[in-house]
């Protein structure tokens, strides 16, 4: 991923989007990636679907889509972008604020794409916490599993027929992982890849 010569700040972010692309700031260097594809697409798609759905009927804040642009720290600027996220009530920001909230979500999910490398999945886990957000969760649609990080350092392993669960940030969710990794065209070839494996 490319970094810029000098160092931005958030106001700088939103003032020059780079067209087409998915941009985030990471101390201050512009780091610029190509649109994720299909894949990842359908499965932040169908985890914002539950996660919203769960927010709406019980009036527990609101949920974000993919690429919105949180200012998590300052000089230098760190803007992070999760593929869903969710904010409590009590800390909505301003319904007039053009900018990116100066806070981390309550939740932030990531959907990993093909490309993500470790380091760097990582390093937005900790900018996540670090940050203040008090559960993230690592989707990886290929391996069809998930990671749960939370503020006070536990992590979880959820696989293909586990459970998300949205805890104390969002009480009473509960998302099979497989609902929103699988899809009928997925399934599909995930059984013919079992059959063939077990020839």
């Amino acid at each position: 991923m490319p970094y810029a010569a000098q160092l931005m700040t958030a106001e700088d972010l939103m003032a020059n989007p780079v067209p087409n692309m998915c941009t985030e700031l990471v101390a201050g260097h512009l780091i610029v990636r190509e649109p994720p594809g299909y894949r990842h697409g359908y499965v932040a798609a169908q985890l914002l679907l539950a996660i919203g759905s769960h927010v709406a009927a019980n009036r527990l804040g609101r949920v974000l889509a993919s690429e919105t642009g949180f200012t998590l720290f300052r000089k230098p600027d760190t803007v992070r972008a999760p593929d869903v996220a969710f904010i409590r009530t009590a800390r909505l920001p301003d319904s007039a604020l053009r900018g990116y909230p100066e806070f981390a979500p309550d939740l932030a999910v990531e959907v990993l794409s093909p490309s993500d490398r470790r380091g760097r999945v990582l390093a937005k886990i900790g900018d996540w916490l670090d940050a203040g957000a008090r559960l993230v969760w690592i989707i990886d649609p290929e391996r069809r599993h998930a990671r749960v990080y939370r503020a006070d350092a536990t992590e979880a392993f959820v696989d293909a027929e586990g459970m998300l669960d949205g805890e104390d940030v969002l009480p009473g969710l509960r998302i099979r992982l497989a609902d929103v990794t699988d899809d009928e065209l997925m399934s599909l070839i995930k059984r013919v890849e079992d059959a063939y494996q077990s020839k």
